[in-house]
This record gives C-alpha cells, structure tokens and sequence, in this order.
C-alpha cells in the first residue's frame, strides 16, 4: 500500500526497492510518534467540523489500541506497505472502515514525517540531556574528590606546569557545559511543528495550527508552510551539530584516558573487568572501551559535514534527498547514547595515582614557581626567567619549595570553579523546561 496510490498506479519493483531502501527499519523508530502526530491531527480536524464525533471517537480509539501494540512490540511494517504512515493508515482502514480514510485530510506524507521527526528527536534529545547531565555529575563529582592529587600538565606533549586530576576532570566537566548549550539550541529548533503545512502550502481546509501545536507540546510553530518543508534536513543538521559538540568532547577524554593508561604515563587504572586481553601477549590489559568510543566519536564529527552536503543544493519545497538523514542521523544517536552510557559506567571505576610527581623527570614542573619564587623577592621577571633557564640548561635546576605528597600548589594551577560551573550547567538545563 502507499498513500499516493491510485487505481492506474504501477511501479517497478526496482524502483519501489531502491526508493524505499531501509526506511521501513528506521520507520519503525517513529512508530509511536506517528500515531501522537495522528491522533493531534484528527482531534484538530473533529473541532474544526472536519470530522465527526463518531468518526473521531472510532479513531481515536483505535490509534490508541495501535500505540498499545506498538509500545508492547506487536507492530510491524507488512513487506508490501511502503512506509510506517501507509501501515497506519490501512490498519485503521481494515479495522473501522471508511473513517480510516479520512485521517489524511489535509495533511501531506511531507508535514505528517515532519512532525513524526520533530517528536522522535525532541525524545532523543531530552534523553540525550539527561545522560549528560549524569556524565557531567560524575566528572564533577571525580574533580572535587581528586582536586589536591597533583599530576603534571603538558603543552605540545612535552612536561609543562604541575596539574590535578581535579581540573583535569572538571575540564571535561565544563566542556559538557558548553556541549549542552549546543544540545539546548537544537532542542529549540526541534521543538516547532511542521503540522499542517500540508506539502509546503498549506491547505484550503481550515486548520488549527495552533491547536495541533498545543496538542503536540510544541513550543511553537513553523509559521511559514514552505519554511515548514526546507527545516527537514536543517533541523537534522541542528542536530549532527550538537552530538558532534559531545562526541568531540568524549572522544578527548578517551584519548588522554588511553594515554594515561599506557605504561609509559600509568597515571591511572581501571579493574580488570573493564579491560581487554590479548591473544598473544598474556600481559596486557587493553583500553578497548575507550578506544572504541573515540571511534564511534571520531564518526559523529562527519555527520554535520554529511548532512550539509546532502541538503546544500536543494532548492525550496520537499525532495526525496532529505529521506537519507533517517539512515545517516538515526545511527549515530543510537552510538552516542552507547558511548555516554559507558562512560558513565566506567569513570567512576578509575584510581589515580597519587605519587606521580615523586618522579625526577618531572622536577622541570617547578621552573614557573622557582621563577615567581624570585620575582617576589624582587628580581625583575626576565632576569629570573634567564636565571632559571641556566639551571636548567646546566643540569642543576632544583625547586625546594616543593614536597611531593603534601604541597598542592594551589595557586599555581588555579581555581577549579567548580561550583560556578555547576550553577553554569544548571543554567544551561533549565532551557529545555
């Protein structure tokens, strides 16, 4: 079945397959949102006269009845039926008759997926929020308990100024922040409905869109039918952006934690059970999860560069192109929420050392603190640095104001910020209310 069918109707069986390809596996995902869309719709059309109380009582009841059996995962896609609308719809035909004909009314295939995306993605999204919200709690939370466990800091991957594992982890933390004000906007974007803006010019019925938005839980509207139409592709890409913004963000973190798992860091470890073996070498203890969440997140970064290729020469009005943003975005929402819920596994799992820094090769740490030492004693800036720079050179620099264990330096790595970036996350929550 397919909703534009017409008694003449003939198409090629190649042609079906190819345009059709595997939406019928990610149409099963907008199942549920479907029937919520449907259901908005014909509550719409009943007050607008459109519909009759009978009409709409029959409905109603049945798409309930369907959203049951979807829910409980008794619900499929028949190999004959093109597209989750077209199952819907000829299962309401079979089963009431000719009302199940009248749920399209004034509405377009074009607004009714619309809408069924804009509904699947705000879920997604908000459970997106949540799972990182939870992520962020834990980096928080792991920066507080290690704020004093000094290790050293490096820039171009060379021994820079002494560190903590409390700002290491609390920069992860604030750029979740950050990461969820791009989730925020997309939200934003997401949260309009395209419903009843027909195929991108409305319809001569009277319909309420203002009715169906609230109906929905839509924050607004596209006010523009045709806008309505050119957002399929554009929200999708709002999107990419924002898991992009966090995968970029786990996918660092993996690094440094591969990084300093190696034994030529070992700053920390993890229980055996969240590491992997080798077949060959009976010592090893592999970062696999991490690795592969670097991966996954490696591929979210080309989603918003996939998308924008996709939709950037489209003129205005519906395309066919804009179908393959289900097979390109459904998949990568489905890994970031794997990789955000590993992490959230496994980082509380960690141990850091805390006798790093008792290392010699790490004394060169101290060279800004022995210059700020002489710079308080009054020694001009540049000829304390060149003071310094001589010991170093010499093979004698020494900082005796350090004791490994038991002096923070505090001052030297700075304020965590710790609370001012969890009032900043909270604030950042509060805009998806």
């Amino acid at each position: 079945m397919k909703l534009w069918q017409k008694d003449t109707t003939v198409t090629a069986k190649q042609i079906e397959n190819f345009t059709v390809g595997n939406d019928r596996d990610f149409d099963l995902l907008l199942a549920p949102y479907d029937v919520q869309g449907t259901l908005a719709h014909i509550q719409m059309l009943h007050e607008a006269g459109l519909l009759t109380q009978a009409d709409h009582h029959v409905l109603k009841q049945e798409l309930e009845q369907i959203l049951s059996e979807i829910r409980s995962g008794d619900f499929i896609i028949e190999p004959e039926v093109e597209d989750i609308h077209s199952q819907i719809e000829l299962m309401l035909t079979r089963r009431v008759g000719d009302a199940g004909k009248k749920i399209h009314t004034g509405r377009s295939r074009n607004d009714q997926v619309a809408v069924d995306i804009k509904l699947f993605l705000r879920d997604e999204l908000l459970q997106i929020k949540d799972q990182t919200a939870s992520l962020f709690d834990i980096l928080a939370g792991l920066s507080e308990q290690h704020r004093n466990v000094l290790m050293p800091g490096y820039t171009h991957l060379q021994v820079a100024m002494p560190s903590s594992f409390g700002l290491w982890f609390g920069a992860y933390a604030e750029s979740l922040c950050d990461d969820l004000d791009v989730l925020a906007t997309a939200y934003r974007i997401v949260n309009k409905n395209p419903l009843g803006s027909g195929a991108g010019y409305g319809s001569s019925f009277p319909l309420n869109r203002v009715r169906t938005t609230s109906l929905l839980g839509f924050a607004s509207m596209h006010y523009n039918s045709v806008y309505a139409q050119m957002s399929r592709g554009r929200t999708e890409h709002s999107v990419a952006v924002a898991l992009a913004a966090i995968g970029a963000t786990l996918g660092r973190l993996s690094m440094d934690v591969c990084l300093y798992l190696s034994q030529n860091f070992d700053f920390i470890s993890f229980p055996d059970a969240l590491t992997t073996g080798s077949s060959i070498m009976p010592h090893k203890k592999n970062p696999d999860l991490f690795e592969l969440v670097r991966g996954k997140c490696s591929r979210l970064q080309s989603l918003p560069n996939e998308l924008t290729l996709l939709r950037h020469n489209l003129p205005s009005g519906y395309h066919r192109d804009v179908q393959l943003t289900k097979e390109i975005l459904f998949p990568a929402l489905t890994a970031l929420h794997d990789c955000l819920n590993i992490m959230a596994y496994a980082l509380p799992q960690i141990k850091v050392r805390k006798d790093i820094l008792e290392d010699d090769k790490y004394r060169y740490l101290f060279t800004v603190e022995a210059i700020n030492k002489l710079v308080s004693s009054g020694v001009p800036f540049r000829e304390a640095y060149r003071q310094v720079g001589n010991n170093v050179a010499a093979g004698n620099f020494s900082y005796e104001g350090f004791e490994p264990g038991s002096h923070t330096h505090e001052g030297s790595m700075g304020n965590l910020g710790n609370n001012e970036i969890r009032y900043a996350f909270g604030k950042v929550l509060r805009q998806f209310d």
